[in-house]
């Protein structure tokens, strides 16, 4: 990727997503939108283990066109946390909407692999934790992110599981 300097204040530039700053202002705002239209939307942390991502960087860019694609809508958000997480807004949404978003992801990433996968050996795999509220006054949009983050980490020590969903009131 190319950097700019145009994008600079709100891209990632390794990855070409949005940066975590600007992820929290819109996820922000649109909380307080979907306050005040009685809305629902959804948190989702994707953590991938790429395990050649310092021999070939240009994986994570892929890595991230592929997730994009899994998102069709437009007010859909994915953004870069750290080198380990990436975080997706997914606005007005129910909980059948995001579990077709997360069977997009699944699907996104098998064909990442199966593309990618032999052709630059490498090895991947990921986990989904996703949280779905209904804002109100008595929920903290710090309340839906701790519980994701803490539902991301309880996936990245289960074995038999690579996604999870819950909803957060």
């Amino acid at each position: 990727m190319i950097y700019s300097f145009r994008n600079s204040s709100f891209r990632d530039p390794e990855t070409g997503v949005y940066n975590q700053t600007y992820f929290m202002e819109v996820f922000n705002r649109e909380w307080h939108r979907h306050l005040r239209e009685k809305q629902t939307l959804a948190l989702l942390y994707l953590c991938p283990h790429i395990h050649e991502t310092v021999k070939q960087p240009h994986l994570l860019e892929l890595f991230t066109n592929q997730v994009s694609e899994a998102l069709l809508r437009a007010t859909d958000l994915i953004a870069r946390l750290d080198s380990n997480h990436f975080a997706l807004g997914l606005f007005n949404v129910d909980d059948q909407g995001a579990q077709v978003v997360l069977d997009r992801i699944d699907e996104q990433l098998s064909a990442f692999m199966m593309k990618h996968g032999n052709e630059h050996q490498f090895t991947m795999d990921y986990k989904v934790a996703a949280g779905i509220c209904l804002p109100s006054e008595d929920l903290q949009i710090e309340n839906l992110f701790n519980n994701v983050e803490t539902l991301s980490s309880e996936l990245d020590t289960a074995r038999d599981t690579h996604q999870a969903l819950i909803r957060v009131q």
